[in-house]
């Protein structure tokens, strides 16, 4: 109980301006570079199946919504530097995450829900075999995609304002950030279910 009520120091100089354009930079450039990448797959041979890496992405998402609720009680119950370290955690893994999610599609390429013989075209007979959940599948998809395409910035922000010391500001972005973040790392982890049976 020792970090109760107490505020963590900030590690950051407060710098808007510069922060503003790292943290844009940043997010662009890992934009661009997984929608670039996202056509692209790399002919290798290997010694693993390659899907392994989604299985990976399915367990940083489930760690990250948990520990993302685990911050929220932390700072509910005025847990600040717990709230901290668990934030910072989350960040870490949600790296991971972008490391692995890269190496996945660039190793496997795309996976069409249905596609039981792995042709890559959906025939109608494969369509009433998905059934209607397929369209469960791609109606959690097109709320998931844009959503972790625009959550980045809003993670990289509300941490800076906690790293500066700007805690106003850093709770009002939090409002924001805390369940975009955690509806992406949990429909992540739907999206995965849903999706392994038809890898090859």
């Amino acid at each position: 109980m020792d970090d109760l009520n107490i505020f963590p120091k900030p590690v950051l100089n407060k710098n808007d301006k510069r922060a503003r354009i790292l943290i844009w930079t940043v997010s662009i450039i890992a934009f661009l570079g997984i929608a670039f990448l996202s056509g692209t797959k790399l002919e290798f041979k290997l010694n693993f199946d390659p899907h392994i890496f989604a299985t990976f992405n399915a367990i940083i998402n489930s760690c990250v919504a948990i520990l993302l609720i685990a911050a929220l009680l932390a700072v509910k119950s005025k847990r600040y530097l717990l709230h901290k370290k668990i934030m910072l955690a989350a960040i870490i893994l949600s790296i991971l995450f972008l490391i692995s999610y890269v190496c996945h599609h660039l190793l496997t390429g795309e996976t069409k829900f249905g596609d039981l013989n792995h042709d890559g075209i959906l025939s109608p007979d494969e369509k009433i075999l998905a059934g209607s959940l397929r369209y469960v599948y791609y109606a959690i998809l097109i709320t998931h995609i844009p959503l972790a395409g625009i959550v980045l910035p809003f993670i990289l922000f509300t941490a800076y304002r906690a790293l500066s010391g700007d805690y106003e500001k850093h709770k009002k972005l939090a409002h924001i950030t805390w369940p975009i973040w955690l509806y992406v790392a949990i429909s992540g982890v739907t999206v995965y279910l849903l999706i392994r049976p038809y890898y090859n």
